[in-house]
């Protein structure tokens, strides 16, 4: 159960708070003064603090509760507070706001809104407390594969974690692997990290694009052909199967391998053994075969198209790497290896790009990088730049903070603390700073430049309601 601190040096009002709070399934303790505040959160796990901002007798100036609140923040950074006040001072609050306050509410306050605020604030801490538990195994997973050759593949998304780990775990045997994923995804920098860290990394490593070659030229190309062999072979050639003895063999669109080469490729990879086109020499190779495929061979199985039993000769072991869309992480990591430390990216921007369904996952994202490197007017890139659909570029400006992001800072400074207030955003543009904010009303007074009475003026003149999670 979530606790809740309410410093108060009004006991009436930590009592009223405290049952309002329990009555709503949160457990609370109270104090009365800020150094037993500070030794509270120091020794107990608290989850939320709702804090006063004076403690001493006719005080009205706020400043004990600037140094408390800014003590909280020192010991722990991420722990949300609610500040509450009868004397409202609006510098004061917008910068407490700005300094990470979660919230700033006027005395009497609004049980429903206190509540709702609480519950969204809890929200976003737990997330904030699971991702910092998993950056903590990211952290420990990466010192797992310190020395490890990750081919300059860039990520920062869970699952291509997932999947490298898994890569880096079967590198090291000679088993057959299988990666699947849709084009542009990255499967070939999979099939890098396979080779880069198996005992075979200095033997050859072979790549045949399956789907590039010509159907009646594909089995010479695997197999190799003698001389004359068919029209136009001239000289014997040597197949890639040759090539790779000893090594490893990579083959890209492996679904498109017709089914007279599917019979010999699974001959190859029971035996290891085959013969040239135009040959009866047999011949024998070790190689470890990898291979990729966009397509669902399940259904080509079903269809007649793909044999099952070659199949999971080659499906020994499935590495799927995720559309771009389903790795929203590792987009802006990838935009700033793409575009390099020249370019700035503002926030709408951003956004705007993590937001983007991708269809061509990495290698479109790589493109639109180069089209805006290239086209780009100035160093301070925008969406039109990208040649993104721009439609929800309004909605993204009026979303944006003035925090520089860390996955692409620094930002323009100009983008941190002069930006350009939006003081008369329309209903749409607050409905979507609402879902955005989890219906957090400072968060989204924030970001739309307002100040909570201004946001809640502008609410009641569209008909908008708080939003509950």
């Amino acid at each position: 159960m979530d606790t809740i601190l309410i410093v108060d040096d009004n006991h009436a009002i930590c009592q009223a708070l405290a049952l309002m709070i329990e009555l709503h399934d949160y457990h609370a303790i109270f104090c009365h003064s800020p150094d037993a505040a500070i030794d509270i959160v120091t020794h107990k796990e608290i989850s939320l603090v709702i804090q006063d901002m004076n403690f001493s007798r006719d005080t009205t100036s706020g400043e004990e509760g600037k140094q408390l609140f800014y003590a909280l923040r020192q010991l722990q950074p991420n722990l949300p507070i609610i500040l509450m006040t009868a004397w409202t001072q609006l510098e004061t609050a917008v910068e407490l706001v700005k300094a990470g306050a979660a919230d700033y509410m006027g005395k009497p306050w609004d049980d429903a809104k206190l509540l709702n605020s609480i519950s969204n604030l809890l929200s976003i801490y737990r997330l904030s407390q699971q991702n910092s538990q998993l950056n903590r195994i990211h952290s420990d997973r990466m010192s797992a594969i310190n020395g490890a050759d990750l081919c300059g593949l860039v990520f920062a998304s869970g699952a291509m974690q997932r999947c490298v780990d898994l890569a880096l775990q079967v590198a090291r045997s000679d088993v057959s692997v299988m990666i699947t994923g849709p084009n542009g995804a990255g499967k070939d920098k999979i099939a890098d990290i396979l080779q880069a860290n198996s005992p075979l990394k200095d033997k050859p490593f072979i790549k045949v694009n399956i789907g590039a070659l010509p159907m009646d030229l594909l089995e010479a190309e695997l197999f190799g052909a003698e001389a004359g062999a068919f029209t136009g072979a001239n000289k014997t050639r040597v197949g890639r199967f040759e090539a790779a003895d000893g090594g490893t063999l990579f083959l890209d669109e492996i679904g498109n391998l017709p089914l007279s080469g599917q019979v010999k490729l699974l001959r190859v990879l029971q035996t290891g053994e085959f013969e040239r086109l135009g040959s009866h020499q047999t011949r024998k190779v070790t190689v470890r075969v990898i291979s990729a495929t966009n397509a669902d061979l399940a259904d080509d199985i079903a269809h007649g198209r793909f044999r099952e039993d070659l199949f999971y000769r080659l499906n020994v072991i499935e590495l799927s790497v995720p559309p771009l869309k389903q790795r929203q992480d590792d987009i802006l990591p990838l935009v700033k290896h793409f575009m390099g430390e020249q370019f700035i990216v503002d926030k709408a921007t951003q956004q705007a790009l993590i937001n983007h369904c991708w269809s061509g996952n990495v290698r479109e994202l790589e493109n639109a990088c180069k089209r805006a490197s290239l086209l780009a007017k100035s160093a301070q890139l925008t969406i039109d730049d990208f040649g993104l659909n721009t439609h929800l570029v309004g909605q993204m400006t009026a979303l944006a903070s003035h925090e520089p992001s860390p996955s692409l800072a620094p930002l323009s400074a100009k983008s941190q603390d002069n930006a350009p207030l939006i003081n008369e955003p329309d209903k749409q543009q607050i409905e979507a700073a609402l879902t955005d904010h989890n219906g957090v009303i400072a968060r989204v007074a924030k970001s739309l430049g307002l100040s909570r009475q201004a946001l809640y003026r502008r609410m009641e003149k569209y008909g908008i309601r708080e939003t509950k999670s």
